[in-house]
C-alpha cells in the first residue's frame, strides 16, 4: 500500500499562494487520512478534513482520533462536481 506522511499542500487565495498545510496520511493517491489526539472531535476537525478533501480534489477522508476513552473514527464522504 503506497502512502505519504506529511504530505504538504498549498493553499490558494485569488491565485496567490497563502500557506502551506500538511495532510497528516495520503494513501493510494486517494484517501486523506487526518490523525487527532483530543478528548472529543470537534466542528471544526471535521472542517479541516473537508477543506483537505476541496483542495486535493479527492472524495474520501478518514477523520480518526485516539482520546483518552477510545480510538474515534469519522469518515467524510465528498462528491465531486467535475
Amino acid at each position: 500500500m503506497k502512502y505519504e506522511e506529511e504530505k504538504p499542500l498549498k493553499v490558494y487565495y485569488e491565485d496567490q499562494v497563502v500557506g502551506d498545510f500538511f495532510v497528516d496520511i495520503f494513501v493510494e493517491n486517494e484517501i486523506v487520512v487526518e490523525l487527532k489526539a483530543v478528548t472529543g472531535l470537534a466542528k471544526e476537525h471535521e472542517v479541516q478534513l473537508v477543506n483537505y478533501l476541496n483542495a486535493l480534489k479527492k472524495e474520501v477522508g478518514l477523520l480518526v482520533n485516539f482520546g483518552p476513552a477510545a480510538v474515534e473514527v469519522k469518515r467524510k464522504f465528498r462528491k465531486l462536481n467535475l
